[in-house]
């Protein structure tokens, strides 16, 4: 249990903490276009691309899939970068497109969960059983996107419920401080 808590833990500040910047920054521009009403496609599209977190992280962790940091790194804030731009350039989001996004939020789950397989690998390379550590890890990363919603939810509605701001002013405001944000990691960062 003790080595379960420890791996939940591990997943939990692995979002919650100041180095998490990019991860927060994409579940930022992933769910500030809904509202609270929307909690359950919300929390969909969070595990969405958590699955796509987990199924990486493991893959990594097995040393079936291997993809130099380089391109990670350059590719996460991308991922910020598309989903941003995304939210800018949307102007009516149908249901049709939510499925989309929820395809879209698994795939950029992948890319995010290789930034943590170097430091999971060397952590879970002693382990003799890995469903334990990945499912700590994979818990504890979803109860801290739960808190990070929560939290920009509660930031939402306060600007737009009690300051009266403008949904779609808001959305553009975010997205484009965010897309800004994220060109310039992802310039920062390029591989070659």
């Amino acid at each position: 249990m003790q080595d379960f808590l420890f791996y939940l833990n591990l997943g939990w500040e692995h979002i919650i903490s100041l180095d998490a910047l990019d991860h927060q920054l994409f579940v930022l521009v992933l769910v500030v276009v809904f509202s609270m009403k929307d909690w359950k496609k919300i929390l969909w599209l969070i595990t969405a691309f958590t699955i796509g977190h987990s199924v990486t992280l493991a893959l990594s962790v097995l040393e079936i899939v291997r993809v130099p940091g380089s391109w990670v790194e350059f590719l996460i804030p991308l991922t910020i970068f598309i989903t941003a731009a995304d939210n800018i350039l949307m102007k009516n989001r149908q249901q049709n497109l939510m499925k989309m996004n929820h395809y879209l939020a698994m795939f950029f789950g992948l890319i995010h969960g290789m930034g943590f397989a170097n430091t999971a690998r060397m952590t879970m390379a002693q382990e003799q059983d890995l469903l334990l550590p990945l499912l700590g890890f994979n818990i504890g990363l979803e109860l801290g996107q739960i808190l990070v919603v929560a939290f920009i939810l509660v930031l939402q509605w306060t600007v737009l419920g009690v300051f009266k701001a403008n949904r779609k002013d808001w959305v553009l405001f975010i997205s484009a401080g965010v897309f800004a944000l994220a060109l310039q990691m992802t310039l920062e960062r390029l591989p070659f």
